[in-house]
């Protein structure tokens, strides 16, 4: 192996291990979903946000990711779908406290705990497509992949090295993810916020929205 190829492997690396450790909507939806759904969930979640990064991967190995980045009109797309689907998310962690003030209804959040449901298929399910739509409508994800693939990567890079890169990229999403989900519910961390979970929700949902809104700005 030569030093321009080691050189890359090491760019690729230490470029994708901080891009996907900066906080950002991925790392706000994870923490909703530990705390409030418990670890299972967070770490399918996590699996979903890895999956989700392999739709730009796709599109970008195929050598479309550049022509897909200087489209306006699919930046926009993207962007207006990712921001609606963030402020959709912040604002559904609201739903029980509005549900239990409609007549005839109690609050979903029980005192001290929100009471999490079991984790059926359906639920795994419901996780995995969250963290996958979140990665899968972020532009800031598809500009990541086509960034890293066309100025980082070199173009005479064989095809399966670039695979390799691929699956790194979804690894390291899922790992990444899958400890901040398993730290959040170490035991020791659930008993200190036991208590305020709900208002821990309430305040990531804000986080979730403020981030939807601050990518429709962005233009």
């Amino acid at each position: 192996m030569d030093s321009i190829a080691q050189a890359e492997i090491i760019a690729v690396a230490i470029i994708t291990g901080l891009a996907v450790i900066s906080p950002g909507p991925d790392f706000a939806m994870v923490t909703r979903v530990a705390l409030v759904r418990g670890r299972r969930a967070g770490v399918w979640c996590a699996i979903g946000i890895g999956c989700g990064v392999s739709v730009h991967l796709a599109y970008t190995l195929f050598g479309l990711g550049v022509v897909f980045a200087s489209q306006a009109w699919i930046l926009s797309l993207l962007r207006y779908l990712g921001a609606a689907y963030l402020i959709w998310l912040g604002l559904s962690a609201f739903w029980p406290d509005i549900r239990a003030r409609l007549p005839g209804n109690v609050s979903e959040r029980p005192p001290g705990d929100e009471g999490r449901p079991a984790m059926g298929r359906s639920a795994r399910g419901s996780v995995f497509w969250m963290g996958f739509a979140c990665n899968a409508l972020n532009p800031k994800t598809m500009l990541f992949i086509v960034s890293l693939f066309s100025q980082v990567v070199s173009p005479r890079t064989p095809l399966d090295v670039e695979l390799g890169y691929g699956l790194y990229v979804i690894a390291c999403h899922m790992t990444w993810f899958a400890v901040v989900a398993a730290v959040l519910t170490l035991p020791a961390l659930q008993a200190r916020i036991r208590g305020i979970t709900a208002w821990i929700e309430r305040i990531v949902g804000l986080c979730l929205s403020g981030l939807g809104i601050k990518l429709l700005a962005s233009g």
